[in-house]
């Protein structure tokens, strides 16, 4: 064995364990059935070596990096890989240079980007043209939902795959493998004492990242006590996992407790729980956007009509928090989440159109009338298609009684406004237009 070769051992001992286990083959990599099990589209496209563009899309430690570059090899395809965090444009451009030139060579390049999220409008926009015209394949990593965070142009050019966090099942594998190849590069034999498995499991939240990176200190802080044979104890692992078991788990049920009690605090209309809850999570850390994109769907389906500003509100509040970044996003935060605790509540547009789909979906599908229909050809006036069409403008007040549902929902009503907020002008405008809505107003004040 000559010198470099024995620092080229010494180096792979010396790599995080999470790094060395990182898989090679598709057999090796853990989770993702959806995805990965034979018949599925990335094995299919990998048998097939078959390159697209693609966005992978899951929390984090689910193997959107590894899959990326398993997926490359595949296509026999160069990989150059990017950080959004660190590239910018110029970046973009070399690797696109270099791809043009493998590609008059007949050779393809799949590029990269991890937290594609964090790529500006500019650096995203530099990619378009050569994932259109085949200079490149693109695959984006984001922890983050890409209809909000990806350009639509380049959204369109791709297909959004989801990776979920591992399974228990999946994570114990994973764990009975990790503890074979810390035996194998280090000659100790593990034992996981009482519910330490349980505990790895648990604080790991679905990240196999973090499931390998605490079993690997929870090592060795036991293995300064015994060599060889570990016992790693409920202790041991509560030790290893000290800062992310005190703090909030972005990945596991602390953060969905969290939001649900936020949520429900604003919608229960009590500020001052909903701004400890929004604390909470800010001080442990979660994505302001997460909880901003939260507040725009509270506020249509839990306010709604009752002060439709609240949904104007949420979303310049998304913009705000986007555009400046914390800390200075916690006030704004705070400012909407006071105001949507404050508004007066509804759900009537919420239940409206679950009722109408409901409808939809049990295939109460009449025709639409015809005097709705429209009649661009002669063929379809002669049809009959808008004859009878009562043009509301042509009567007083802007509005004539006329049917516009089909027949056998002519009676129906979907939203029935509440007498909360400005819902309580349109519930009294509803009732002096339509008969039907009377009727309904009237019964119920003789309840």
């Amino acid at each position: 064995m000559d010198l470099f070769e024995q620092q080229n051992r010494d180096n792979s001992q010396d790599k995080p364990l999470a790094d060395f286990m990182r898989p090679k083959t598709l057999e090796d990599f853990f989770g993702q059935q959806h995805l990965v099990a034979e018949g599925k589209i990335i094995s299919t496209l990998m048998a097939n070596q078959r390159p697209v563009s693609m966005i992978f899309w899951g929390p984090p430690g689910t193997g959107k990096t590894t899959l990326a570059r398993l997926f490359a090899k595949s296509c026999d395809a160069a990989f150059a890989a990017l950080s959004a965090v660190t590239s910018g444009v110029a970046d973009i451009r070399t690797v696109i240079e270099t791809a043009a030139t493998r590609k008059r060579l007949g050779h393809n390049t799949i590029l990269f980007v991890d937290e594609i999220h964090r790529f500006n409008k500019s650096q995203q926009d530099a990619l378009l043209h050569s994932v259109e015209d085949g200079t490149l394949f693109f695959i984006g990593a984001t922890t983050e939902n890409p209809s909000f965070e990806v350009i639509s142009a380049l959204l369109s050019r791709c297909r959004v795959l989801t990776l979920e966090k591992l399974s228990e099942e999946d994570l114990h594998q994973l764990l009975q493998k990790v503890k074979d190849v810390w035996f194998s590069r280090h000659g100790d034999q593990v034992a996981l004492l009482a519910n330490a498995e349980e505990l790895l499991i648990a604080f790991s939240g679905g990240d196999a990242r973090e499931l390998i990176n605490g079993f690997e200190l929870s090592c060795f802080l036991t293995r300064k006590e015994k060599p060889n044979q570990l016992s790693i104890t409920p202790e041991t692992v509560s030790m290893a996992f000290q800062k992310k078991a005190q703090r909030y788990d972005k990945g596991g049920d602390s953060h969905y407790d969290t939001i649900s009690a936020f949520i429900k605090s604003v919608r229960g209309s009590e500020p001052n729980a909903a701004l400890h809850y929004l604390a909470r999570m800010l001080d442990a850390g979660e994505e302001p956007r997460f909880i901003a994109r939260r507040l725009i769907i509270l506020a249509s389906e839990d306010i709604g009509n009752a002060d439709p500003f609240a949904l104007v509100l949420a979303t310049s509040t998304f913009d705000a928090v986007h555009n400046i970044g914390m800390p200075e996003a916690r006030i704004v935060l705070a400012q909407a989440t006071t105001y949507l605790a404050s508004a007066p509540k509804s759900n009537a547009a919420y239940l409206a159109i679950d009722a109408a789909l409901s409808d939809i979906r049990k295939g109460i599908i009449p025709p639409i009338p015809l005097h709705l229909r429209n009649a661009p050809t002669q063929l379809m006036k002669d049809k009959g298609y808008g004859e009878g069409y009562k043009y509301p403008h042509d009567f007083a007040g802007g509005f004539v009684e006329e049917d516009y549902l089909p027949k056998p929902l002519k009676d129906k009503i979907y939203y029935v406004p509440t007498e909360r907020g400005r819902e309580q002008t349109l519930r009294e405008r509803l009732q002096y237009w339509w008969s039907r809505y009377r009727k309904i107003f009237n019964n119920e004040s003789k309840k």
